[in-house]
């Protein structure tokens, strides 16, 4: 299921029939229709202690999850892209305090709302200019359509941006859309779950010279050797792409392949907020790369001081997104959570209400996979299931607990 050496669960700390609660916990979820099938994988002192799948990546004709199972991973996207990013920092072509409207010019004259409905919102002009350190921190003042709390999101909807892009949209002429429209607070003086990591996607692209998902390509997936990680899935490989279902109000689950056709398209923008496909196997190597501090089996991807920097809290004040940010309809919590690069950092595990050990980094996705690494514990855990949206779904904090409740040394 993945190139990580094999261990002994028990010698990697873990009683086994505490791990066996996983797979039980998971498999009820897929009996009861809560999701259509799953996969985890779970590292420790970076060897493999934990991988198993259940349920189908297709409901309809029957097709069990399997290991190389390919799944969408919509926000998981987003460390990747952060990870790009620093990389072009550690070069020296890109800094955090670096201005957007460098690389992309509508960013320059920026406006921010300042009140009054979606029809008629009076804005007033940006008081700084938003810069890549804002993009990866969800503080540049961008927002979802899919939000649904403010009026600037119902702009962002006019404009035809809600889950994805408008069909035919480019990043670029998606990245000059949201600068022609308000932003929801001055640059730096709030958090906002945003967009923010598809700009920045179009900055590595401008820097780079390529696009996002080739220059990834070159410098993290083929590196580490996550070979099914892209943003676009081939023919070939089709047939392991499993179904994206929707949570449906009442309960059950609804085919939803339409709303992430575009994976299959060879030609679509690589959108870096949400655009990768992965497998459980490909992104527990990502993950794993970043809690050795950069490194796996002997390939570097960051400098140890880099991928730290990364998975630090970054929110002035040492605050969290409770207290610094903008309530979003999301399953994790948002007490006891910093923001990091790219990632969401764990401050306090009793204000979070779920046990780990503080300093603890991961993301999530809209379609309910999540990762996690855990630095005290020497630990990462990666989920895979295709139920959207998250939200629906409260499974997060359950397997935090299930997987924890499993570690007895």
């Amino acid at each position: 299921m993945t190139g990580l050496a094999a261990a002994d669960p028990v010698r990697s700390g873990f009683d086994p029939a505490r791990l066996a609660r996983l797979d039980g916990f998971l498999d009820r979820l897929t009996e009861d229709g809560r999701i259509p099938g799953w996969s985890l994988a779970i590292a420790r002192h970076g060897t493999l202690v934990h991988a198993s799948t259940g349920g189908y990546r297709d409901i309809e004709a029957g097709l069990p999850v399997e290991a190389g199972t390919l799944f969408r991973i919509y926000s998981m996207t987003k460390p990747v892209t952060a990870v790009a990013a620093l990389l072009l920092c550690e070069r020296g072509d890109l800094e955090l305090s670096d201005p957007v409207a460098r690389f992309i010019p509508s960013f320059a004259s920026l406006r921010v709302y300042a009140g009054g409905p979606d029809q008629r919102p009076v804005t007033e002009p940006a008081i700084r200019l938003v810069t890549v350190r804002h993009l990866l921190t969800h503080t540049a003042g961008l927002t979802y359509g899919f939000h649904r709390v403010h009026p600037v999101d119902a702009l962002y909807r006019q404009a035809g941006h809600d889950i994805e892009a408008p069909p035919g949209c480019s990043l670029a002429e998606a990245c000059d859309t949201w600068a022609g429209l308000p932003l929801l607070f001055q640059p730096g003086s709030e958090w906002n779950y945003s967009v923010g990591t598809d700009v920045l996607g179009r900055v590595v692209e401008v820097v780079a010279g390529q696009s996002l998902g080739e220059f990834c390509a070159g410098q993290i997936f083929t590196p580490l050797g996550m070979p099914d990680t892209a943003f676009t899935v081939p023919a070939a490989d089709l047939p392991r792409l499993a179904g994206l279902y929707a949570i449906s109000p009442s309960g059950g689950l609804t085919p939803a392949d339409k709303l992430a056709a575009t994976v299959t398209k060879a030609d679509r923008d690589h959108f870096g907020g949400g655009g990768l496909v992965s497998s459980t196997a490909d992104y527990l190597r990502f993950a794993v790369m970043l809690l050795n501090g950069g490194t796996l089996d002997g390939v570097r991807v960051l400098a140890p001081s880099t991928a730290g920097f990364m998975t630090r809290n970054h929110l002035p004040g040492g605050a969290d997104l409770a207290s610094f940010g903008r309530p979003v309809n999301a399953e994790s919590p948002l007490t006891g959570v910093g923001q990091g690069l790219g990632v969401s950092v764990l401050l306090d595990p009793v204000l979070a209400g779920f046990p780990a050990s503080a300093g603890e980094f991961g993301w999530g996705g809209a379609a309910s996979t999540v990762f996690w690494a855990d630095p005290a514990l020497d630990l990462a855990v990666v989920f895979m299931t295709q139920a959207l949206p998250s939200a629906a779904l409260p499974i997060r904090g359950k397997l935090h607990q299930i997987v924890h409740q499993a570690v007895v040394s």
